[in-house]
């Protein structure tokens, strides 16, 4: 049964509005300064005072520019947190040019996998179309990074620095993406012409050999080896030259990357907490690290992060940023825009349901750096952005306890923060889930 829209619904309508005195008031104010100005609460801003109990000195923000790399420059930032701490290094990054380079490259690759994988299918069959969606893009996922560094290591960024193209990475985004479809055309049609497995890694094997020259073109050429060369905090000069950049991790990084594993937060009843996830046909390394999530309840997934904060070490964390967010002021506080109030309707659902119906998801990654306590309990905690100093307070933005329990979905941990139980539920085998999962959301 249908139900077109009445003129006599059209004349309730306004009628309706007719009777609210406010509205000629909010027509005004909407349509000359926007929705969010308009509702804007600045009770919220009081409440968002940068001190915070527990607060790490983590130096200057970093700031991945018109990029996507935020998960990328978020893990760095803890390993360059505790390796400046340890050396006493100021104003140092780690090359996140270098990781980027290494996870376009084993991307393009691991798409190629995925084709292969799925050339059977219809070219409109959800995966496949899911696939083609997105050949490859600028996001990712902490266990993506730990397997570039494990194949790859990484570098200072002096060894590689920034480029035009990485911190602006929509013109080779667009440009590798029709690369790859055109690639993903050609290995679907060897698959249906019967080509010999020969056949196909010889022409898969030319296709990496194209992308790995836009990237060199794009980022240059990854260090082979290189020198490094540092002051420390007493203004000793050190140099140690010929490093490769495995060496430079394990020498100067040190992390067993095992040993830290991805705890999130998915309420919906597909997840029951206390068991892992993986995500089909998600990651970038083809045989590298997988991705691997224990979904804990919010009360578990704060006292991990306050225990690794309390230990001295940063955290990486994934939310979904623009919700509720004054990006210029550094403030993330479900108070802070009063839409409901407003608009007089209610826009209210709950984490799960956010999730279920696609209002929300992980889109960005951002290390925490502190948390206030009152008794024990956590009220706002200190997050370290990756969009430079302009914004915030230097960088760094006040997220309310409030604001995490909504919007927080993940954060990495140090194995041995895990009470007994998530110990061994984090051991066991992950359950797939389907590749356009939220859980598979890229930061």
């Amino acid at each position: 049964m249908s139900h077109a829209i009445t003129n006599e619904q059209l004349t309730g309508f306004q009628q309706d509005l007719a009777k609210r005195p406010e509205a000629p008031v909010n027509e005004r104010t909407v349509t000359k300064n926007g929705i969010l100005a308009s509702s804007y609460d600045w009770h919220a801003v009081s409440e968002s005072t940068p001190v915070f109990s527990i607060d790490l000195d983590t130096g200057d923000v970093a700031n991945q520019k018109q990029s996507g790399r935020c998960w990328m420059f978020a893990a760095l930032n803890t390993m360059r947190h505790d390796m400046a701490n340890r050396l006493g290094l100021k104003k140092f990054e780690l090359s996140q040019a270098y990781t980027f380079f290494w996870d376009k490259f084993e991307k393009a690759n691991y798409f190629y996998e995925n084709v292969l994988k799925t050339a059977d299918q219809p070219a409109d069959s959800r995966e496949v179309a899911w696939l083609m969606t997105t050949p490859q893009q600028d996001g990712g996922q902490w266990d993506m990074l730990c397997a570039l560094i494990e194949k790859y290591g990484i570098v200072p960024q002096s060894a590689m620095p920034e480029t035009y193209n990485s911190s602006k990475s929509n013109e080779i985004n667009t440009a590798l993406n029709k690369k790859l479809r055109q690639n993903a055309i050609e290995l679907r049609q060897l698959v249906a012409d019967h080509a010999t497995d020969d056949d196909i890694d010889a022409a898969r094997n030319q296709m990496l050999n194209d992308v790995y020259r836009m990237l060199v073109y794009s980022f240059g050429q990854p260090p082979l080896t290189f020198d490094f060369e540092y002051r420390d905090a007493d203004k000793h000069f050190h140099r140690d030259t010929d490093l490769t950049p495995k060496q430079f991790y394990d020498q100067y990084v040190g992390w067993n990357l095992t040993d830290y594993v991805s705890i999130i937060n998915a309420p919906t009843a597909d997840k029951p907490y206390n068991q892992t996830y993986t995500v089909d046909m998600l990651g970038n390394v083809v045989d590298g690290r997988a991705v691997k999530h224990l979904n804990v309840t919010m009360a578990d997934f704060k006292k991990l992060a306050i225990a690794q904060l309390q230990a001295g070490e940063s955290v990486w964390f994934g939310c979904d940023v623009g919700q509720s967010s004054d990006r210029q002021k550094g403030i993330m506080d479900l108070n802070i825009y009063g839409q409901d109030d407003l608009f007089a309707t209610s826009f209210k659902m709950s984490k799960a349901q956010r999730l279920d119906y696609g209002e929300s998801m992980m889109t960005h990654a951002m290390v925490l750096t502190g948390v206030d306590l009152v008794d024990g309990q956590p009220t706002k905690w200190k997050v370290e952005n990756s969009w430079g100093p302009k914004v915030g307070e230097k960088g760094y933005f006040v997220m309310s306890d409030a604001w995490m329990d909504e919007y927080c979905y993940q954060i990495v941990v140090n194995k041995q923060f895990l009470p007994a139980n998530l110990a061994q539920a984090q051991a066991t085998e992950p359950t797939v889930l389907k590749p356009w999962d939220p859980m598979g959301a890229l930061a």
